[in-house]
């Protein structure tokens, strides 16, 4: 039960999905790698997270929601979105964080590997450099939604491609390691197509709104199913900003409906601009 001003926290669960070790495979001409549906990546530089320092806990009277982190990083999967055709990507900073390689997936058994990585300092946000070319763009929005307004959360579950529909609640200060940072609150609606298992994988894919405008990174979700938590709107911009890289989100057309956003998410996967990102944890 949640509490506001700094009650009981909401138990949340980082959404990791944790794969087998794999062996390394040798490069091809195309640059990309053979191996199995979890392919290992090699090359991506993770820097030291940029801005300023994280806030402390806060005093207010938001609600906060506590995130569990692993006790150790593994191998794992995400997904990210790509915001500028020179191939800079957006994904969640927990997905890159402890990374010896990082990479993006370019078929189901292929992966490439990105550039540098850059971390926020202040929320679950992270960009990739370096990245797959996609000429299929994400627009980007620091508008807050209004409460009531729909949302469509886009990514991988357990590697597999699917959409969440959501409902905003309003804003919230997620609580790890004894910091804090704000985010969205979500109610989950729908899942296109249904299925029961958590929603492992979908960190780091784009939420959308109404009106087709990214308003936050997938960030987290409750064990039990029904929350979904995911950046302020305006933290990749900031991030972009601060790094010194470009976005180029197009303007987006308005999704009407459940069917309309799996649609649209599957016209996104097809032109490449939502991809599954690999972390790869060196034993």
């Amino acid at each position: 039960m949640a509490r506001r001003g700094g009650g009981c926290l909401i138990p949340l669960l980082v959404l990791f999905v944790a794969v087998a070790v794999l062996t390394d495979h040798g490069k091809d001409s195309d640059g990309g790698w053979d191996g199995p549906r979890r392919p290992p990546v090699e090359g991506a530089q993770v820097g030291p997270p940029i801005g300023p320092e994280r806030p402390p806990l806060p005093g207010g009277d938001l609600p906060e929601y506590g995130i569990e982190e692993p006790a150790r990083k593994q191998d794992s999967q995400g997904t990210g979105f790509a915001v500028s055709s020179e191939g800079v990507w957006l994904t969640a900073q927990h997905v890159v964080t402890g990374c010896d390689r990082v990479g993006l997936a370019t078929d189901t058994d292929r992966a490439e590997r990105a550039g540098d990585v850059y971390q926020s300092r202040v929320s679950d946000a992270a960009v990739i450099t370096g990245g797959l070319p996609s000429e299929t763009l994400l627009a980007l929005s620091r508008a807050w939604p209004r409460e009531g307004d729909d949302g469509y959360h886009m990514g991988f579950p357990h590697g597999e491609p699917a959409v969440v529909h959501s409902r905003f609640m309003g804003r919230g200060q997620a609580v790890r390691l004894g910091h804090s940072e704000p985010v969205l609150a979500w109610a989950e609606i729908a899942r296109i197509p249904e299925f029961d298992h958590e929603l492992g994988g979908i960190s780091g894919g784009p939420t959308l709104d109404a009106n087709g405008r990214v308003v936050g990174i997938n960030s987290a979700a409750g064990e039990r199913r029904g929350r979904i938590l995911t950046t302020d709107p305006a933290a990749a911009v900031n991030l972009l900003e601060a790094a010194h890289l470009p976005a180029a989100g197009r303007a987006a057309a308005p999704i009407a409906d459940m069917a309309g956003a799996a649609a649209r998410f599957q016209n996104l996967v097809r032109g490449g601009a939502i991809r599954q990102v690999y972390c790869d944890v060196f034993e």
